[in-house]
């Protein structure tokens, strides 16, 4: 068996499980999700505890299992704790605020880049060089924070651009370091 997709689901203290036509539906301090599930899957919703088990070892089912037990998990966390994913952005002049829903950043171009999040994502700037994505589904704030990035990516000789937290740039030598 998987070994993900054998553990069960710990359902945290004011968070419940629905099972209704193959959609589980999560209700929890941060907000509601829903989640459409396989047919294949058999899900079995407890007090505390989902539980997902699978109909045969064939290949596709075993791969269902694991991917199933993971999404339920993150649906789980996402509606008790919600996710968050930090940019930061490097180079000079470039910043960002927001106005209202939208995130608007100054980012060396000749005109304000505006962005509006998906339903569901928080975007807030806590300094003008920090953009925080905040939401209960993480696969809509992971997506939210790669499409902020993409508007400028980090470029490898200064290293200026939108970064993950954290995120490491490789740096290359410009041209007077190939002169010796």
């Amino acid at each position: 068996m998987s070994r993900i997709g054998r553990q069960p689901v710990e359902l945290p203290a004011g968070v419940s499980a629905e099972l209704a036509a193959g959609v589980l539906n999560f209700r929890g301090p941060l907000g509601e999700i829903s989640l459409g599930v396989h047919p294949a899957m058999l899900i079995e919703v407890g007090d505390r505890q989902v539980v997902v088990r699978r109909p045969s070892d064939q290949k596709k089912h075993r791969a269902l299992h694991g991917l199933t037990r993971s999404l339920i998990q993150n649906s789980v966390t996402g509606v008790s704790q919600g996710f968050r994913k930090k940019l930061e952005i490097v180079g000079v002049g470039y910043k960002a605020g927001t106005r209202g829903e939208t995130l608007t950043m100054s980012l060396g171009y000749s005109h304000e880049v505006r962005y509006r999040p998906a339903t569901g994502v928080n975007v807030t700037c806590p300094n003008p060089t920090t953009i925080v994505v905040e939401g209960v589904d993480k696969q809509k704030v992971g997506q939210a924070a790669a499409d902020i990035r993409a508007f400028k990516p980090p470029e490898p000789y200064k290293g200026k651009g939108i970064r993950y937290e954290g995120e490491h740039v490789r740096r290359k030598a410009g041209k007077t370091a190939a002169r010796s």
